[in-house]
């Protein structure tokens, strides 16, 4: 299958952080570490508010969160990120895997985290990005179609878990026609009034997904659409859902304790 375009050059590792973490936010819960850390992949639509109420949660659960801005140094605005990457001409899942690989890189050289306890989330655009990074072979394959160069042998080193919600899943997604090749427990959550990504068949997609050993658990909201968790969302299409986000929330807070229970990956 041939990529999306490619419109920015190859950068290093250590290039791509310096350039994320000028517009991604860190939450901090109290105490003095080291905490487990989360990284939040916003959608196609970029950083917006949800994610802010999705990392106090996760926070309050005593998990520090970086919400990872994927837009700004591509210099990508609301507009184009619509007109483009929600329509799939640029920057596919797969290339923006690279993002996870540089920060999770990031992640393991803070004093202040735990480098053996370190999860993803994403949302739409983001959980495609998850995925795709969780079946990239490191090595070659993974520096060329992320457009990276220094990756680590395993660049998911200290992976333990990730968080998805209405990924899409459809043309363009390595991750169904090749499985998942990293070894972690997968929460995924999808409705069945998204329109969207179609969310019975990413229902049907995800449960078939192979993976090495553990199995991605599918949570199905009967009802709910695209981003039912977006208190702002003006898009037909989407409806929001106080009940079924505060489930979600619910969801996530366990999913992350578990992680925290949870023997590191060997």
């Amino acid at each position: 299958m041939a990529l999306a375009p490619q419109a920015f050059a190859r950068e290093t590792v250590q290039q791509r952080i310096d350039a994320l973490l000028v517009g991604s936010e860190l939450y901090m819960p109290e105490g003095e570490g080291p905490f487990p850390v989360v990284l939040q992949f916003h959608g196609c639509g970029g950083m917006k508010n949800l994610q802010a109420r999705w990392a106090e949660t996760a926070r309050a659960t005593g998990w520090a969160v970086l919400v990872v801005d994927s837009y700004g140094h591509r210099r990508i605005d609301s507009f184009e990120a619509y007109a483009t990457v929600c329509t799939g001409l640029q920057l596919w899942g797969r290339e923006r895997a690279g993002d996870l690989y540089a920060m999770l890189e990031w992640t393991r050289t803070q004093g202040w985290a735990d480098p053996s306890r370190i999860a993803a989330a994403g949302w739409s655009h983001g959980g495609w990005t998850v995925l795709d990074a969780m079946a990239l072979q490191p090595g070659a394959e993974a520096e060329k179609v992320t457009r990276l160069s220094g990756l680590r042998d395993e660049p998911l080193e200290g992976l333990v878990g990730a968080f998805i919600l209405y990924p899409w899943q459809g043309f363009g997604a390595l991750a169904p026609s090749r499985g998942l090749r990293f070894d972690a427990p997968v929460q995924a959550i999808v409705g069945t009034g998204d329109s969207v990504v179609g969310g019975r068949y990413v229902a049907r997609t995800l449960s078939a997904m192979k993976t090495p050993r553990l199995p991605i658990n599918v949570e199905v909201f009967d009802g709910a659409t695209h981003a039912f968790d977006e208190i702002e969302a003006q898009d037909w299409r989407v409806k929001y859902s106080p009940e079924l986000t505060a489930r979600a929330h619910g969801m996530y807070t366990d999913f992350l304790r578990g992680l925290g229970k949870a023997s590191p990956r060997r």
